[in-house]
């Protein structure tokens, strides 16, 4: 499609929603990323924001006014939403602020008092809405959250994908499904049920995965856990017999997805329910009295977030697959390099072939980011065949991506000069390369949180006047999400992933970098498994260990500017990887690793 007829689509668009609107008396619409589930990752049939906009990333929110549409996202995006929103009928507004709602306030200046402002409740969480409702009280403005707008103008909008669920097996997950619905009963205090809107966390909790939406191996579904019994909504054609017999023993009935509603309503006026508020969609909220709904934390995500000791051991074996693959792929890229220009896209692709030859391979664990040159300082650049850039062996390349195992998902980015770099590239790696490792011998006392952590990744570029805008790094699930909540590293300390303290068994991203727009990007990323250290008289203390296996590049590297200790650090960790991945190579490949690993 050309960029000229793309843009008359979404003009045609934008004008069927402003008709839409008229008619439901409303004064702006908001069309956020999210699904009913709250998820990252969405199918296809939730993708409004971006069939309605151009803009393809995966967080953002699209407002439309009579005579205005809008864009608000984060400096992750914001070179991307420049090129996709281009003569578009959409403005950019860029966040100050990541994942702030900076949207409301833009309406509560442009709006008039009395305004209304309309949203799907289904795609909205209740604790969203809530805040939008007082929000827009404040200037006598009000929220009509019934409106699906999108749904009456969307002709030809994708269907729910109806893909098969499987079994992950105990020997893989650690525990059991039983064993899962246990822990997770024992919190139920006070209530009969409890509401799982959450794919990863229904996933984990049944110890199945599925492919419905991309890069997650997740099936779209609801979890309804009682003291006895469980519910699980879903489509029953995505559930094998054989599963469906084996969850039926675990005390699991299946129901079709789209009865959950009707079953709550259903349900005694007595029942109680626990709900997550920043899950639940404020329509489903609305299938029972207020009363029936109790309040509730979210029950599996920390349960979820400590792998046990079986899931860590496969983990390992997942980074040395990786490491085996992205060897193979740096390799594959020198010798090309050497005759011809490889694209960008052609690279992610080719670095997925060498994921799949490992074996138990199920896809990547998001779209990867091969950025060479001034593509590698867009944040979240995803190279399209028509228009990413040729890699010539010269400049810098950012390579950020991951895998979908059975034994567990990856995460990895590496900076590499493909020549000589400059003097400013090889400080600017070097401050990042610092920081990198000041958070990975960190050493932090039991109820340390992520917005305690993340100054040691960015002190050294603050000193030299230079940041970036993303956080430092996010939980990683066990073949699950990428983006595992509730950990990370973040300067943010107004999110659960700066709040949430740090406990042995979390795996967490690692991933400081700097983007000089124009020219070039650069990320060091390792994940992260927070471990026991000591305990003292002062408590219990934990560390990190860097549990991705690959080598850092020492050619962007000024040594002289790291302290021994560093340089120690860098020694010690390209040991690991070589004894990790020597047995899994030829004599060439051994020979290539120990050249890239060698002591400083």
């Amino acid at each position: 499609m050309s960029k000229t007829t793309n843009v008359k689509k979404m003009e045609e668009r934008v004008a069927a929603l402003r008709r839409e609107m008229a008619e439901s008396r409303l004064d702006a619409f908001i069309i956020p990323s999210q699904d009913p589930h709250q998820s990252e990752y969405v199918a296809d049939h939730w993708k409004a924001r971006a069939w309605i906009s151009g803009f393809t990333g995966s967080a953002g929110v699209a407002v439309v006014t009579p005579d205005h549409a809008g864009l608000w996202t984060d400096s992750r995006y914001f070179i991307q939403a420049e090129q996709e929103l281009k003569d578009s009928p959409f403005v950019l507004h860029p966040l100050k602020v990541p994942h702030m709602p900076e949207h409301i306030d833009w309406l509560l200046e442009n709006l008039p008092r009395g305004s209304t402002v309309g949203c799907d409740g289904n795609v909205f969480s209740l604790s969203q809405a809530n805040y939008l409702q007082r929000r827009l009280e404040s200037k006598s403005m009000s929220l009509a959250y019934k409106e699906d707008l999108i749904g009456r103008i969307w002709t030809g909008r994708p269907p729910l994908p109806r893909n098969a669920a499987f079994e992950l097996d105990e020997a893989l997950a650690g525990q059991s499904r039983a064993e899962k619905l246990r822990l997770i009963r024992r919190q139920m205090k006070g209530a009969e049920y409890y509401l799982v809107p959450t794919l990863d966390d229904i996933a984990w909790a049944l110890n199945i995965r599925g492919a419905d939406v991309e890069y997650n191996p997740v099936c779209i579904s609801y979890l309804l856990i009682g003291h006895k019994a469980a519910h699980w909504f879903v489509h029953e054609e995505k559930v094998p017999g054989v599963l469906q017999k084996r969850l039926q023993q675990d005390g699991l009935h299946l129901h079709p997805y789209e009865q959950l509603e009707g079953f709550l309503t259903g349900l005694d006026k007595d029942c109680t329910l626990l709900y997550d508020a920043g899950s639940t969609s404020i329509a489903l909220f609305e299938a029972l009295e207020e009363e029936q709904w109790k309040a509730s934390r979210n029950l599996i995500r920390p349960l979820k977030a400590i792998k046990n000791e079986t899931e860590v051991k496969h983990i390992r074996q997942a980074m040395r697959k990786d490491g085996v693959a992205l060897l193979k792929l740096y390799r594959w890229l020198e010798a090309e390099l050497q005759h011809r220009t490889v694209s960008e896209y052609e690279l992610a692709q080719q670095l997925a072939a060498f994921r799949k030859a490992q074996g138990n391979y199920y896809g990547e664990s998001f779209a990867a980011i091969v950025g060479y040159a001034a593509n590698g300082a867009i944040v979240h650049y995803k190279p399209e065949p028509d228009t990413c850039a040729d890699i010539r062996p010269e400049g810098i390349l950012l390579l950020d991506s991951g895998g979908q195992y059975l034994e567990g998902t990856t995460d990895i980015t590496r900076t590499t000069a493909l020549s000589d770099p400059t003097e400013e590239q090889r400080r600017n790696y070097t401050l990042v390369l610092k920081g990198n490792i000041a958070l990975s011998r960190a050493v932090f006392p039991e109820g340390t949180a992520g917005v305690q952590l993340d100054i040691l990744a960015r002190m050294h570029l603050w000193r030299e006047g230079l940041n970036y805008g993303h956080g430092t790094g996010h939980g990683v699930g066990f073949f699950l999400n990428v983006h595992e909540a509730p950990q990370g590293f973040t300067p943010n300390p107004k999110n659960e992933r700066g709040e949430t303290p740090f406990q042995a068994g979390m795996l967490t991203s690692n991933e400081p970098g700097f983007y000089k727009a124009g020219e070039y990007g650069i990320r060091i990323e390792n994940l992260e498994l927070c471990v026991e250290h000591r305990s003292t008289d002062n408590g219990r203390f934990f560390a990190f260990e860097p549990a991705t296996l690959f080598p850092i590049d020492l050619k962007l590297a000024d040594l002289s500017l790291l302290t021994q200790e560093e340089k120690g650090w860098l020694n010690d960790y390209h040991r690991k990887v070589l004894n990790e991945l020597t047995p899994l190579l030829n004599e060439e490949e051994q020979a290539w690793l120990e050249e890239r690993c060698r002591a400083v």
